[in-house]
């Protein structure tokens, strides 16, 4: 029986999130070791509707401001090797991980 490790990542900003993602996959298909991912969870919208001044356009009295957050998730077979590879990566300030132990 083989552990795997769990690494959620999100970010808003898709393309720091992408970059992160593939250089872990590349690090763990050089190293031969089984990988799923990265998997894409839904994005969670997060909108906020203000009310404008009066004046200027009087039919437009709303804006909306959203702001996404991608998700990713990446399982990988435990080795130490890729382990120590993977947490010497560096990661954008933008882009979160959290890294779980499966059994």
């Amino acid at each position: 029986m083989t552990s795997k490790v769990r690494i959620r990542l999100w970010s808003t900003n898709v393309g720091h999130l992408d970059d992160v993602t593939r250089n872990l996959v590349d690090i763990a298909k050089k190293a031969g070791v089984k990988i799923k991912g990265p998997v894409p969870l839904p994005t969670k919208h997060l909108v906020v509707p203000l009310l404008r001044l009066p004046h200027g356009e009087g039919t437009k009295v709303s804006e909306k401001w959203e702001m996404r957050i991608h998700k990713r998730m990446v399982d990988v077979d435990v080795d130490e090797r890729v382990m120590r590879q993977i947490m010497r990566i560096r990661i954008p300030d933008d882009v979160y991980i959290e890294v779980e132990l499966l059994r």
